[in-house]
């Protein structure tokens, strides 16, 4: 790729760049045009020499990756998406930050087209593109042959990541960058705006870290101390990081970039002032004045616009991918046809077809089982049906179960479906992001739930995303015992809850657990999250409950009659049904209601969520978490029994018993909610599976 401007001319394209993040963050009255105007030299380089990309086709499968990690910076990419002829008309810089525009104030994926990645929490958009070049190196390994000395090439390109002194500053940073450096994806190329400014200020008081050695450390390629206003060392980085790329021990690149926050403006520049706020009227026509920049505000110089428009290039390039494409499918059609289906995000149609005969199997299983280790049986099952399934877990394999018959452990130059990411549990949910995002795979990682609060911001950003993620999280309650409270988790359920958009699954028994691992496969619309037993659990639901399952919540057990309600979820499950036993012996008629996911249930249309829950009946829900969380189902007149203080070390069943998480306890808040029923109880009541 040659497009090389001359000297003056890529000096005025950067100065667009500029200009429009001072316009629009002046019109809006709030943004970050700091990093913008340090950035713009870099982004020409890059944008306008080097980015593989058709901005008639932003879904492109083999185009290379942009992510903007400093999220803040967001009317850099909106400048050059515009810039390069991407669907974002000048009306919607126009509209920078402002209700339901294409340019709000941190860059979202889906929203603009272009945006790879939604960003803003500092390190995850690095942690993310190296979940994306991870993705471009597996499908790689995996689909691009070799026929002779002919080459199908179908996966070849790069993954870039412009990150300032914040994402460097975020720990997650190290946990996905040591990793890279590790696996080496040499198709990462990073370029650090090196400016030394944050909001707080000059950043030599809080952040004096030896960056280039940092990364050298992990085993990445250092190209240190380049003016990052200077086009011609800044495009002869990328041409170096980019050759070292294609060696067989090549590594990923980082490119440090000496720049000025705020470059151009005459008296802000090289402050934390420009960081992140409009620079004000005299300072925008100071600015203008110093760049020699005529034009009105919103508007490019016809030289300037052509230069910059990508479209020609960028339809050429998917076109010559296309013709090898089709060369690969004429010599590898069912590969061509897999790697078609795989970037669709389609499952194969056999999928559909065996699932019932799986759930059945799985139904028809006797034996008690954790449910982790029902999740493993499901996956033994279900994995070879589904080959984009890209396993693993934060070194706790063995505990977590992830991994399954079959599979092949992924390592440096090998390919395979499980990773060991270690103990990385942040870095592990924003890589599996980044894998999504990059298509191709579905991705999924364990761990306990305890250190979900670890990795719960890339979970949240994965639910605002609407990615397709599964985090499967073991040891879910004060059920593993010894460990004790460090480990128990009490209130992560029900938080975990509360994202917007995150299916939350607590499973019972096997079958439950495998209907909550289809529904999460199935589920394209968002990410899944499946908290799984220590501690054995019998068989409770039937073979022909599965499609009440997948509905949420349900009716397990009812009796005729019933005068309350009793909900529960995975492990606690058994003691409802231990409860309402003992209440039948008393004359006292219920209904067992399981739930193992609240967010499916609360889809549910109204009417069938009143045929399990009626209000006419006084409930009592129990689970080994904080009881807060059920009030929204059992009302103020309700019961809950749970635990609201942390756990303590000891054998789970001493656990239960200290805390008060019995059947016992149950029959006893039953009792208490039954004498405010009109109905008067029944001379006898018999349970019935209906």
């Amino acid at each position: 790729m040659n497009n090389t401007p001359s000297p003056e001319l890529a000096r005025r394209m950067a100065n667009a760049i500029r200009m429009l993040a001072v316009d629009a963050v002046e019109k809006a009255r709030s943004g970050h045009p700091g990093a913008p105007m340090g950035m713009a030299d870099i982004a020409e380089v890059l944008w306008n020499r080097h980015l593989q990309h058709n901005p008639v086709n932003p879904h492109w499968p083999d185009r290379d990756r942009f992510v903007l990690s400093n999220g803040h910076g967001s009317m850099l990419i909106y400048a050059l998406l515009h810039l390069t002829g991407y669907d974002l008309p000048m009306s919607e810089l126009k509209n920078f930050r402002q209700m339901n525009s294409k340019t709000p104030g941190h860059p979202e994926v889906g929203l603009t087209p272009g945006v790879e990645t939604t960003t803003g929490p500092l390190g995850q958009g690095l942690s993310n593109a190296v979940g994306m070049a991870l993705a471009e190196k597996l499908l790689a390994q995996q689909f691009n042959r070799e026929e002779g000395e002919v080459k199908h090439t179908i996966v070849d390109h790069f993954t870039y990541a412009f990150m300032g002194d914040g994402c460097l500053m975020e720990g997650i940073s190290h946990e996905a960058c040591s990793l890279a450096g590790t696996l080496r994806l040499s198709k990462l190329v990073a370029l650090y705006d090196d400016n030394g400014i944050s909001i707080d200020g000059h950043v030599e008081g809080w952040f004096t870290d030896d960056t280039p050695k940092r990364f050298e450390a992990y085993g990445w390629n250092v190209i240190a101390a380049v003016d990052g206003h200077d086009a011609a060392a800044v495009d002869a980085a990328i041409h170096a990081a980019k050759a070292q790329a294609r060696l067989p021990d090549g590594k990923p690149t980082l490119i440090c970039c000496k720049t000025v926050i705020g470059m151009g403006s005459p008296h802000k520049a090289g402050t934390h002032e420009v960081h992140g706020a409009a620079l004000g009227p005299a300072e925008v026509a100071a600015t203008r004045e110093a760049l020699g920049w005529t034009a009105a505000p919103f508007e490019i110089p016809d030289a300037v616009a052509s230069a910059w428009n990508a479209v020609a290039r960028g339809q050429s390039a998917e076109r010559a991918w296309r013709y090898r494409f089709e060369a690969y499918r004429t010599q590898f059609p069912q590969e061509a046809a897999e790697f078609e289906r795989r970037m669709a995000g389609d499952l194969l149609p056999g999928f559909a077809e065996q699932l019932p005969g799986l759930l059945a199997t799985i139904a028809a299983r006797p034996e008690a089982f954790a449910t982790r280790k029902s999740s493993q049986n499901a996956l033994d099952l279900l994995a070879p049906l589904l080959p984009e399934f890209f396993g693993g877990s934060a070194d706790l394999t063995g505990s977590n179960l992830t991994n399954f018959k079959g599979c092949i452990k992924a390592g440096r130059d090998q390919w395979g479906n499980h990773l060991s990411y270690g103990v990385r549990e942040f870095g592990m949910a924003a890589i599996m992001n980044g894998m999504a995002l990059h298509g191709g795979f579905i991705p999924y990682g364990g761990t306990f739930l305890t250190f979900s609060d670890y990795s719960r911001n890339a979970i949240r950003m994965a639910a605002l995303m609407k990615l397709q993620v599964v985090h499967v999280f073991t040891h879910d309650s004060i059920g593993l015992g010894e460990d004790g409270p460090t480990h128990q988790s009490v209130e992560h359920i029900p938080s975990l809850r509360l994202i917007p958009g995150l299916d939350v699954w607590r499973p019972a028994d096997g079958l439950e657990t495998a209907v909550a691992w289809a529904s999460a496969i199935e589920r394209k619309d968002g990410p899944s999250a499946l908290c799984l037993s220590r501690q054995n659990l019998p068989r409770l639901a039937d073979a022909g409950m599965t499609g009440l399952i997948r509905r949420g919540g349900y009716v397990l057990r009812d009796m005729a009659g019933a005068q309350a309600v009793i909900i529960a979820t995975g492990s606690e499950l058994e003691l409802a049904m231990q409860a309402q036993a003992a209440l039948a012996e008393e004359g006292i008629a219920t209904r067992v209601v399981s739930m193992p996911s609240t967010s499916v249930f609360d889809r549910q249309a109204e009417a069938y969520q009143e045929t399990v829950l009626p209000l006419s009946l006084p409930a009592v829900a129990i689970e080994a978490a904080h009881p807060d969380f059920w009030r929204k189902y059992v009302g103020r007149t309700g019961r809950v029994v749970g635990i609201a203080s942390f756990g303590e070390s000891a054998p789970a069943k001493d656990l239960y018993a200290h805390f008060g998480i019995t059947a016992e306890r149950v029959v006893q808040a039953v009792r208490a909610l039954v004498p405010r029923c009109e109905a008067a109880l029944p001379e006898a009541a018999l349970l019935s599976t209906d």
